[in-house]
């Protein structure tokens, strides 16, 4: 039997498949850490280049951490060549201060959800005289030694 994506090795319905968390590169100091932990940046359509805390505005997005020294190399350094606008850098006074506005409110947090265990629906139960057991996996047919 072939093993189905996120559904481990013997293919069974009850093995949890694990989240992956986006992953981004900060154009100050090129740290990788998780799309939540790191601020975009985004040149919008009409060439205005602001804060975006929400991540999801149009335009290119370029992401750097929520700390003045990184925000300041990005500055410096590769942030209007990520975002494509190497001819505006006359906005960036105006992007310092809606950096230090996004930097005054605290960082967005998304709840934790906590869930909990499903029971087993009644027809997976097989009934025996020792009580409840799961049913088992299903096993191979015409592999026990037949030649």
């Amino acid at each position: 039997m072939t093993a189905c994506a996120g559904r481990g090795e013997e293919g069974g319905k009850g093995v949890a498949k694990t989240r992956r968390v986006p992953q981004r590169t900060c154009v100050g100091c090129g740290e990788v850490q998780g799309k939540r932990e790191l601020l975009r940046i985004v040149r919008t359509p009409e060439g205005v280049i602001t804060c975006d805390p929400t991540g999801k505005r149009n335009g290119r997005g370029a992401y750097v951490h929520r700390d003045r020294a990184c925000f300041d190399r990005a500055v410096s350094g590769r942030l209007l060549k990520a975002l494509r606008a190497d001819d505006q850098a006359a906005q960036l006074p105006t992007l310092r201060e809606a950096f230090s506005a996004v930097l005054a409110t605290p960082a967005p947090r998304r709840p934790q959800v906590h869930r909990a265990p499903v029971p087993l629906p009644d027809h997976l139960i097989a009934r025996n005289r020792h009580g409840p057991t799961r049913t088992p996996s299903r096993q191979r047919r015409g592999s026990a030694g037949v030649s």
